[in-house]
């Protein structure tokens, strides 16, 4: 129900978070950070089935037949007969009403701007999937899952360091525009099905070649990035270590491209993609690891 392979995202940007933070030379309170992995966790989790919820409401899950498990299509369990509508939407806000009191006493130990940053991410997770706003079938839903994990690094920064600083900023926007790749890479293989529900999409309101330039354009965009900022010295040199990633969002890019209207052709680029992302922030967390190692605070 949660779909916990695509929890790893989440892991690595608190990872990120807290890895800006120690490079600039704070300490790591090791009890907050892993609250703050659990309760992004559960965030995260409670979202998805959010959006299990709504896509089975909006008819959008039953009307795939081209969706690529466990990438697309949702959970499936609901379709399946697995599990009721009903109770996902239940099991959704049963874990709300774990993170909201767990994100509270987090932030009493560590700052009011958490309370924040956890009322927008909420907010987020509600908004993507859900009436009236349902993001993601305005297309609005890539932009706000960048947003939403751009404050997931924003956030596990501010767990450690009790501010706000521009150092996490600027590290989760190109590793936001990572993850929002990865939804709209997904999104391929499910038109069909969510524009017959009128889910439109990046991929339904652009048209597949289109979506695919932009996928490219996106992951390129991410990777110039990081580069802009460690020429401008405003990153460490570390943390290049993130253009790993640009080959495999290259080679799923050349795949989407290759067989946009073929959908049972892309579980390799959603997988590169997935990889791509995961490469990128775990790049990044390791150069500001390195910089600390090095007994340096940038």
């Amino acid at each position: 129900m949660t779909r916990p392979g695509f929890l790893v995202i989440t892991a690595i940007g608190c990872a990120l978070g807290m890895a800006t933070a120690v490079a600039s030379g704070g300490g790591l309170s090791w009890p907050r950070a892993l609250a703050t992995w659990a309760l992004a966790l559960l965030a995260h989790a409670s979202a998805n089935m959010q959006n299990d919820y709504a896509d089975a409401l909006n008819g959008a899950d039953a009307a795939n037949r081209a969706g690529l498990y466990p990438f697309t299509g949702g959970s499936r369990l609901v379709q399946r007969g697995a599990v009721a509508a009903a109770d996902m939407r239940r099991f959704s806000l049963a874990l709300v009403a774990v993170v909201v009191p767990g994100g509270i006493w987090l932030a009493a130990h560590s700052g009011g701007g958490l309370l924040v940053l956890g009322l927008v991410g909420l907010l987020l997770g509600w908004a993507y999937s859900l009436p009236p706003l349902a993001l993601m079938k305005r297309g609005w839903g890539e932009g706000t899952v960048a947003l939403a994990w751009a404050l997931v690094v924003v956030g596990a920064d501010y767990v450690q360091r009790g501010q706000f600083f521009l150092l996490p900023a600027a590290a989760a926007l190109g590793y936001g525009l990572m993850i929002g790749n990865i939804l709209l890479a997904n999104a391929f293989p499910d038109a069909a099905a969510d524009a017959r529900v009128g889910k439109r999409t990046l991929a339904v309101r652009l048209g597949l070649r289109r979506a695919a330039w932009l996928y490219l354009a996106v992951a390129l965009a991410a990777q110039a990035w990081v580069l802009a900022l460690v020429v401008a010295a405003l990153l460490p040199r570390p943390v290049l270590a993130a253009l790993a990633a640009a080959p495999l969002s290259l080679a799923a890019g050349a795949l989407l491209l290759r067989h946009a209207s073929e959908p049972a052709r892309l579980r390799a680029a959603l997988v590169l993609g997935i990889a791509a992302a995961a490469l990128y922030g775990l790049g990044m967390t390791w150069g500001f690891w390195m910089v600390r190692a090095q007994g340096v605070h940038f």
